[in-house]
């Protein structure tokens, strides 16, 4: 596809995502569902425009037999599966050897105060329509703490990337570049 895209404008491009996952699938007719087909729905769902993201159980069973490189991407959390699923990104092993010899982006530093991002909270009450009252409980957290002059407050968007995701305390505070009073206090999450 990225072949035929060449030379097309970008909105008349073909750009597929695609998700595989190894599963029991029920057939009925012409219907197919189970988790099976959940699952890779929600991996397709997590790839990039032209990427393949498969699950670990399509990881564990090709790792060795062919010639692509697989990204971990960790424990991602997905829409109506009751366990996060390990999600891999397939790379061929020429574009993974031009990605690792290209020179890293650099690390933004550290605000010169302390600072906080406030992650999406997860809906618990198992109504799906009431979702919105999460977000806009982190919103307003947001926006109290971000009238405190002294301290500064991670933005939305980069906080709302890891809706939906099992995170790692440790990588987020890298990748947002927080340095919060847990930091200064000792708290274990936050270094």
């Amino acid at each position: 596809m990225p072949e035929r895209n060449t030379g097309v404008a970008a909105d008349n491009r073909i750009e597929l995502r695609i998700g595989i996952n190894l599963g029991d699938v029920i057939v009925e007719g012409d219907d197919l569902y189970g988790d099976g087909v959940n699952i890779a729905a929600r991996v397709e769902a997590l790839a990039n425009a032209g990427g393949v993201f498969v699950s670990n159980t399509v990881h564990d069973q090709v790792r060795d037999r062919l010639r692509f490189v697989f990204e971990d991407l960790g424990e991602q959390k997905v829409k109506n599966i009751t366990r996060p699923v390990r999600v891999y990104r397939v790379r061929d092993t020429s574009a993974a050897a031009e990605s690792s010899s290209a020179p890293a982006p650099p690390v933004p530093p550290l605000p010169d105060k302390p600072s906080i991002a406030v992650l999406p909270f997860l809906n618990t009450s198992g109504d799906p329509e009431q979702e919105y009252f999460a977000d806009g409980m982190v919103e307003e957290n947001i926006t109290a703490l971000s009238r405190i002059r002294w301290l500064c407050v991670i933005a939305r968007n980069s906080s709302f990337t890891y809706e939906g995701k099992a995170i790692d305390v440790k990588q987020v505070v890298r990748a947002l570049c927080a340095r919060g009073l847990g930091a200064q206090s000792g708290w274990p999450g936050a270094q």
